[in-house]
This record gives structure tokens, C-alpha cells and sequence, in this order.
């Protein structure tokens, strides 16, 4: 097995498991290889050294160890963040413009909302005053939680 340290176009950065550098090559050659944060298919491999563990003291921190660790903290929070918001709305796909209007002047109940919407249209919403976000999602949060 191998495990690769990954980047995509965004500079996030991620792991992936492999069973073999071909077997990486050949997923990567078909799109499958994406990124989790983004679903950016157009990944790095970033240089990384093999790390043998045969017991000897901790080596020092290398330099910029400590950006690499703020920036996962940082990737882990939106993920947190994303899955609070998939799992405490209601999906209503590419109707999300329509439904958020009838939220905002009463012709739907009111309840937490997503979906996807054009520029032009998140722009109009919050003209007429309807607070939206536009919040990237991960293909993987994209489906049904479970």
C-alpha cells in the first residue's frame, strides 16, 4: 500500500492509499483521484520522504510542519462545518432560488435550505433582501448523509 501526500489546483491538501504508483498513475489518468475539499480532479503528488519508524528519538519539527498543521486544523473545521450544514438542511436542488423566496414571503414554511443557484440568482436574493450564503460543497457531502 502505498500513501501519497496529494494536492489539488486549490492547494488543498490531502492523503490518498494506493496499491501501487500505477495503480495511482491509472486513477489519476481517469479523473478518479479528486479532491475532498473541493472535488478538484486536477491533483499533485507533492514530494514527500518515506518515514521509517525504528524507535530513535523524535526528530525536531521540520520547517513549515506548523503551516501544514494549521492548515489540515483549518480543513477539518470547514468539514465540520460543511456536514452541520448538509445535516441541518433540507436539500431543494436547483429550486433553491424559488424556495427561498416562498421562505421569505410566506408561501412555503420556514425552514433551513439548500441547493444550488446561479451568481445571477444568489445576486437578485440578496437584493431583495433574502440572507443566502453560497457555501461550496464536496462532492462526497453532496448525497444522502448517512
Amino acid at each position: 500500500m502505498k500513501v501519497l501526500d496529494l494536492q489539488c489546483a486549490h492547494g488543498h491538501g490531502f492523503e490518498g492509499w494506493f496499491g501501487s504508483e500505477d495503480d495511482f498513475q491509472s486513477q489519476l489518468a481517469r479523473q478518479l483521484v479528486e479532491c475532498p475539499i473541493c472535488g478538484d480532479t486536477a491533483v499533485l503528488k507533492k514530494l514527500s520522504a518515506p518515514r521509517l519508524n525504528l524507535g530513535a528519538a523524535v526528530p525536531e519539527a521540520a520547517p513549515g510542519r506548523e503551516v501544514a498543521a494549521v492548515d489540515a486544523k483549518l480543513q477539518a473545521a470547514w468539514m465540520k462545518m460543511v456536514r452541520h450544514v448538509v445535516e441541518n438542511t433540507e436539500d431543494v436542488g436547483g429550486q433553491f432560488a424559488e424556495e427561498a423566496r416562498r421562505i421569505h414571503y410566506g408561501e412555503a414554511a420556514e425552514r433551513n435550505i439548500r441547493g444550488q443557484a446561479s451568481r445571477e440568482e444568489t445576486e437578485a436574493l440578496l437584493e431583495e433582501g433574502i440572507a443566502v450564503l453560497p457555501l461550496p460543497m464536496p462532492k462526497a457531502l453532496k448525497g444522502p448523509v448517512q
